[in-house]
């Protein structure tokens, strides 16, 4: 007989993961027809900065394909190989996003490099102004709209793939900018490259803040001290506890696993240990931070003389 508890967790992922996909192949078709346009357009049109522009809406559009990949296998439910579950590789693939965003960023600032090195500048059309800013208009939106599933979802490969379409509409207000400028007048044209290589900098910083917490995740970081504070709080309401200690953490996807040390009479008996343990482990999943999976230690207590 199949166990109603896994069902309903097995169709909650089903469901995340369907929820996870649409919204990531949405944005993956935005990128894939911005990443065209730019490239077209920056080409015809003299704008080394659109082109460099059209590179970042490439490099979304190859973090979308591994969202949508990389989500059929973090939402798996615990086996006997990952008794935990397999939300790590969703840190992976967030790594993965903050890699490729950081080398693409690298690589416009090369070229920007290139380009003043050169000294050619050309004041591009007036078609790279309008592309530029309707990739304003489609990613800010694709940003929002992602963000929010990204919430509701508690993902944190989403988040990151919601902030690479910020990053993307925020580093088209330079490249308008610049356009802008040079269309008004021709000496300007040196501003392309300035915001290409502006466009660089400011994908290397969010690449680095896409990356951070995953990495912490990976090498077993825990919750910071408020956040263990709030969990022995919990613990402390529990009627028979009397104290806590040795509280430890770690991340596991969104989720946290707890482990910790509660004190309870020495007179009581195995059975009612077990129930206050049982007590303080529902509690702190029904009202702490996004915990997952609770192991509670009992102890005497023994209280200072």
């Amino acid at each position: 007989m199949n166990d109603p508890a896994f069902t309903t967790a097995n169709s909650q992922m089903s469901s995340a993961e369907y929820e996870i996909k649409r919204v990531t192949i949405i944005g993956l078709i935005g990128n894939l027809l911005l990443t065209l346009g730019k490239v077209l357009i920056g080409f015809f049109g003299n704008s080394s900065s659109v082109i460099a522009d059209g590179v970042h809406s490439l490099s979304d559009a190859s973090t979308d394909i591994a969202v949508i990949i990389g989500v059929k296998y973090w939402n798996q439910p615990p086996d006997s190989c990952h008794p935990y579950g397999h939300r790590r590789i969703e840190a992976m693939v967030s790594v993965l996003i903050g890699l490729v965003l950081g080398l693409a960023g690298i690589f416009l600032g090369f070229s920007a490099f290139e380009k003043f090195r050169s000294g050619q500048y050309v004041v591009p059309a007036g078609a790279t102004l309008a592309v530029a800013l309707v990739s304003i208009v489609i990613k800010e939106a694709l940003f929002r709209w992602t963000f929010i599933a990204a919430e509701q979802l508690k993902s944190s490969a989403l988040r990151a793939n919601a902030w690479h379409h910020r990053s993307d509409a925020l580093s088209s207000i330079p490249v308008a900018i610049a356009i802008g400028m040079a269309m008004l007048d021709p000496k300007w044209a040196i501003l392309d490259p300035v915001a290409t290589f502006a466009v660089s900098a400011f994908i290397v910083q969010a690449a680095w803040k896409i990356v951070s917490p995953s990495l912490a995740e990976l090498s077993d970081a825990g919750a910071d001290s408020k956040v263990l504070q709030t969990i022995e709080t919990i613990v402390l309401r529990v009627d028979g506890v009397e104290s806590v200690h040795a509280v430890r953490s770690r991340f596991h996807g969104s989720g946290l696993h707890v482990d910790l040390h509660i004190q309870v009479d020495e007179n009581l008996t195995v059975r009612q240990g077990h129930e206050i343990s049982g007590h303080a482990k529902r509690r702190l999943i029904e009202e702490g931070p996004d915990i997952v999976d609770v192991l509670v230690h009992i102890e005497p207590y023994e209280p200072c003389n």
